[in-house]
């Protein structure tokens, strides 16, 4: 039996592209209560099938898939540079391909300005007909108005015309941001892409008998299996271990390990390796915000898709890679050692080196010297920072790991910052191994 809030999100995926919602429509046309309606639309929001604009409401839109996520709508435009809409509410749906600022003059406009397209300018009248004309849409920036003949054109061809108290280059750069936030995210290997790959996974009832459990070993040769009920939701997992000693009629609900550990298809696949080195686990259950079950990912999974994700190029930079620009890396004694000056990007608002950045240049430390020891598939689990002194701006330093200790799962290191060969930082970072 669904439950209202999966009814909610049926009848909002079945609703046309472009369609207005509101909470109060919900609760309407469902029988449901404001609150309910509102959680279901925030959900919706949040897998990313409508979109709320202030002043306008929320609207229908199409999800994007993985390989069109850098790609915004002009909904979406509307929240990034804080605008208002003058025109043309029934395009907000709509797929922006590019933005074009508007500093020229209107005859070399042209040549720039197509279907898809946002032109960002100012107050410049016979330049947002022409745009409208031309099938883009407009951003007026430093808080402009737009005629009442602009507005009525941008309702008649469903093209946006919004208003930004911004300047142009603010604009531009917010936009621009977003999208560069987006290649970042698209990289990022989600639990989600590892599922598309797979077929359904092969589960039991909490009812079935142990010999059910025997029976599907024979004819499948795992090991491990998920546990759901008739709704689909999960209960529980069971592996062999867990079966010995009970008779083949006993169930399996007896046998079981019940709220067994799971994720989220959004889930990264980074945080699904962490979380099976934690528990000591090997198959991770997917399931959905009810806890259906949606597939299965087991550690040898998560482990190939982090080594093919190693092996791509990078397009947008994260906190990380910005962190670690600056630093070369030079063999000393043997060892690998990040050697470079504080920028003032890597500061805090009193212009000393920022703990998150330092931490972030030891633990890169420690990981590039355990490589060294063909140790790739690592994840941090201890980071102990127990020395630590202002490092100023523009100050040189060298960042020297030690292995302490260095097993089969396990690598305990001591790391030092030194500048003029004085230890300005120190810390204690336990490592583990990702094993398949």
């Amino acid at each position: 039996m669904t439950t209202k809030h999966e009814q909610i999100i049926a009848y909002i995926e079945q609703l046309e592209i472009g369609h207005k919602i509101s909470v109060r429509q919900i609760a309407k046309n469902l029988g449901v209560s404001d609150g309910t309606a509102y959680r279901a639309i925030k959900d919706a929001e949040t897998r990313g099938i409508v979109n709320t604009i202030e002043r306008v409401g929320t609207v229908r839109i199409e999800k994007k898939q993985r390989s069109e996520i850098e790609k915004i709508t002009f909904a979406e435009v509307v929240n990034i540079v804080d605008g208002a809409v003058l025109g043309g509410k029934e395009g907000l749906h709509k797929t922006l391909t590019k933005f074009v600022i508007g500093a020229m003059k209107l005859e070399a406009l042209l040549r720039y300005v197509g279907p898809g397209n946002l032109l960002i300018v100012g107050n410049r009248d016979r330049v947002h007909q022409v745009s409208l004309e031309y099938g883009a849409a407009v951003l007026i920036t430093g808080g402009f108005d737009a005629t009442e003949e602009v507005k009525q054109m941008a309702d008649f061809y469903q093209l946006p015309v919004i208003s930004s108290s911004y300047d142009t280059f603010t604009v531009a750069s917010l936009i621009n941001r977003a999208i560069y936030d987006r290649l970042i995210k698209k990289e990022i290997l989600l639990v989600e892409d590892l599922l598309a790959t797979h077929e359904e996974p092969i589960t039991l009832g909490p009812i079935d008998s142990v010999d059910t459990f025997h029976q599907l070993v024979r004819e499948t040769s795992h090991s491990k299996f998920p546990v759901v009920e008739e709704t689909g939701r999960i209960v529980g997992m069971v592996t062999a271990k867990d079966v010995i000693g009970l008779s083949a009629s006993d169930r399996i609900e007896k046998a079981m390990t019940r709220n067994p550990v799971y994720v989220h298809p959004h889930t990264s696949l980074a945080a699904a390796a962490h979380e099976m080195v934690w528990e000591g686990i090997e198959l991770l259950p997917v399931v959905d915000e009810q806890k259906r079950l949606l597939g299965i990912v087991s550690r040898q999974d998560v482990i190939e898709s982090l080594q093919t994700m190693q092996k791509q190029p990078q397009i947008g930079e994260t906190v990380h890679e910005l962190s670690t620009r600056g630093f070369q890396e030079v063999t000393k004694e043997g060892t690998p050692v990040l050697r470079g000056k504080i920028s003032p990007q890597m500061t805090d608002s009193l212009g000393i080196l920022s703990t998150g950045v330092l931490t972030t240049l030891m633990t890169e430390t420690c990981l590039r010297l355990l490589r060294k020891y063909h140790r790739e598939d690592l994840v941090i689990q201890n980071f102990t920072l127990y020395t630590l002194k202002p490092v100023q701006l523009e100050t040189m330093i060298e960042i020297v790991p030690k292995i302490l200790e260095l097993g089969r799962n396990q690598a305990k290191l001591d790391v030092e910052v030194l500048t003029d060969h004085q230890v300005v930082g120190k810390a204690l970072i336990t490592a583990q191994m990702i094993e398949k």
